[in-house]
């Protein structure tokens, strides 16, 4: 018979309220319930419903020389939008992707992918250096040597992602 309890407290945000994680492990559980207790709806519970509600995705399948690829969302610098078609930047090379930008946020928010701009998605994971532009925009150096920009709205985010990480609080 296994029985065992886990109890966690996170905080989303700095500064954030923190939330209480309880985990109740049974045999005689026969499907696993998440229950979410909270005074008010606030943007933490939506980004958690969000997460439980997405699918870990394996693999994306881009469009290159009229052949399908098969893509590692690790590998993966940014996505982005361009002439009503959609693009997987990857080791400086543009392979194009058949779904809508917003579909592919969702599917890679799990692999630390976020929103650059209203046309970008980058991967957090994959960059080496950021520089501030006169504008009040970002530019991101990605590892494998390409850049891609963020905008003023998106900015305090990305900071916020890569000091604190999916906590939010450094815990």
């Amino acid at each position: 018979m296994i029985e065992f309890r886990i109890y966690i407290t996170a905080r989303f945000r700095q500064g954030g309220t923190a939330i209480k994680v309880q985990i109740d492990i049974k045999d005689q559980y026969d499907e696993t319930v998440v229950t979410i207790q909270a005074k008010d709806w606030t943007e933490e519970i939506s980004e958690l419903v969000k997460r439980i509600k997405s699918p870990m995705t394996k693999r994306l399948v881009g469009v290159q020389d009229e052949r399908s690829v098969l893509l590692e969302p690790s590998d993966i610098d940014y996505v982005y939008a361009e002439n009503r078609k959609v693009y997987a930047s990857m080791n400086r090379q543009s392979i194009e992707l058949k779904m809508k930008l917003y579909e592919i946020e969702d599917l890679l928010i799990p692999h630390q992918f976020m929103r650059f701009s209203k046309s970008v998605i980058g991967n957090v994971e994959q960059i080496a250096r950021f520089e501030l532009s006169f504008n009040g925009n970002l530019c991101v150096h990605f590892k494998t040597g390409s850049k891609e920009y963020v905008s003023r709205s998106y900015v305090a985010q990305l900071k916020q992602k890569l000091i604190w990480g999916d906590s939010k609080d450094g815990e």
